[in-house]
């Protein structure tokens, strides 16, 4: 099955033809580094880390850049209220999200760039614009793209120009050919950072410095374009713009936005106080529980953060390695080779088709849940001591997990060692004496041996009050928080 992607530009799923073969270009609109990321930024994040994964899986030489924005308007408010240099706020800042995002398993993109070092790269694009008669400089250093030089502008987005300007408001000083004219180069304002350029000292306008980044590392043109879809109007509308009408060539073949994160089932907003910081969400809950969250719906979908839908994912992410668990003590391992393609099974087939589905995780997920419940059926049936027959059977389902572990970026740690960190996250963040869940454990045995059956689920239930789950098996009563 040929891998199917949703091109935002034609509102459909295609055929993911590279432009060269066997290589991909890839970029994506990175945060713009004035504060703490959010839940949104990790969903982004995490995104396209697993679109790169999948991709590399299938065999291409993925080229991926992802850029820091680290001159804007929220940048030097910031420093202008803290006194604090622009360049130490944004290191700060990258820093912080590279830290969390190593946290949540993201491999790093093959260039990271920054704005404020491509400043000659952004003024040669300008000028480029302004030689072709596609922007326009003003009284006072300001430089404009004008949209009505590019004819199709709004082709991303679906918005038509016309109804947009019907709509404006044009302010009886503005410079503005049209009112839908979007800012290239600024001139600098008293304390604000500011390079020299061909129109005076200023600074970059947003939408210019990715288009300027991406011909720098990926040439006119490329495979694949990716942010949130906030970012399709205005930024993408105009990055694509003014990248095709200085080339005047497709800009790139496919564009991939994902969805939203709501809080509690509203949209994530400053002005109603709800941004969840990535990193509260790190104090809170394991890195693979917050990864394994934000795949677990379809990336174009809204995706909904609450304390429940969170404890639901913990909770799934427990029953997986609760399986693996069970089939290592059954004595299923790892083959010698993963490479070997013959040794895959019905599940990694499944997982297959269900990412060539336009990156379906929410469906590829879901996959390892279906296999995990027959799993376990079969292991029921032969009362965790399979054959050989059987044992090769599971066999396949150990290795396509952990295949699909690299994958998705989670269910990469030994079950063993799953567990035993989250009895400790448990017992530190609940005070608990793990001596006395084992007494509980071992009074509820005594009193079942002694036919209380009353007193054995009175146990059960006083530990459940506490979060703490009990598992029964041929080798004795284990015990997880939920």
């Amino acid at each position: 099955m040929s891998l199917k992607v949703y091109n935002t530009l034609h509102g459909r799923k295609e055929e993911f033809v590279p432009l060269n073969e066997g290589k991909v270009k890839m970029y994506v609109c990175g945060p713009t580094v004035y504060d703490t990321s959010h839940i949104g930024h990790a969903r982004s994040v995490v995104v396209f880390d697993t679109i790169l994964r999948w991709l590399q899986e299938l065999e291409y030489e993925v080229t991926y850049v992802r850029n820091f924005t680290d001159v804007d308007d929220k940048i030097i408010k910031k420093s202008n209220e803290t006194g604090e240099a622009c360049s130490a706020i944004t290191e700060k800042y990258i820093d912080e999200f590279h830290n969390e995002m190593d946290a949540l398993n993201v491999l790093r993109p093959t260039v990271e760039p920054k704005a404020t070092e491509h400043i000659r790269h952004i003024i040669d694009f300008i000028q480029m614009l302004i030689d072709k008669g596609k922007a326009y400089l003003v009284e006072g250093g300001d430089v404009y793209f004008s949209i009505d030089s590019f004819k199709e502008y709004g082709k991303l987005s679906g918005r038509n120009p016309d109804d947009m300007r019907a709509g404006a408001r044009i302010a009886v000083d503005d410079k503005k050919k049209s009112p839908l004219d979007f800012s290239l180069w600024k001139p600098a304002k008293p304390g604000e950072p500011f390079w020299e350029s061909p129109w005076g000292k200023g600074r970059p306008g947003w939408h210019i410095e990715c288009s300027a980044m991406s011909y720098e590392y990926l040439g006119e043109g490329f495979d694949i374009h990716g942010g949130g879809k906030d970012l399709i109007f205005p930024h993408h509308e105009n990055e694509l713009a003014q990248s095709e009408a200085v080339f005047g060539r497709q800009f790139v073949k496919y564009w991939i936005h994902n969805g939203f994160v709501d809080i509690n089932n509203e949209k994530m907003s400053k002005s109603l106080g709800n941004f969840t910081m990535i990193k509260e969400v790190l104090d809170t809950y394991s890195p693979e529980v917050i990864r394994m969250f934000l795949l677990s719906n379809h990336y174009r979908s809204p995706i909904d953060y609450s304390e429940d839908s969170m404890r639901e994912v913990s909770m799934g992410l427990d029953r997986i390695y609760a399986f693996l668990e069970r089939l290592e003590n059954a004595g299923v391992s790892l083959y010698e080779s993963q490479l070997d393609g013959s040794r895959k099974g019905e599940l990694w087939n499944d997982f297959c088709a269900a990412m060539n589905d336009d990156f379906n995780s929410a469906k590829a997920i879901a996959c390892v849940f279906e296999a995990v419940k027959k799993g376990n059926r079969l292991l029921d049936d032969a009362n965790d001591s399979p054959g050989a027959d059987l044992l090769e059977t599971l066999n396949l389902f150990y290795n396509d997990i952990h295949a699909i572990s690299n994958i998705l970026g989670i269910f990469l740690l030994d079950s063993k060692s799953y567990f035993k960190a989250k009895k400790e996250k448990g017992m530190a963040d609940m005070a608990i004496d793990p001596a006395q869940i084992e007494a509980f454990i071992q009074e509820r045995v005594d009193a079942r041996k002694n036919k209380d059956f009353a007193r054995a689920d009175e146990i059960r239930d006083h530990l459940q009050s506490m979060n703490v789950v009990l598992e029964d098996g041929p080798q004795g009563t284990t015990w997880r928080f939920e």
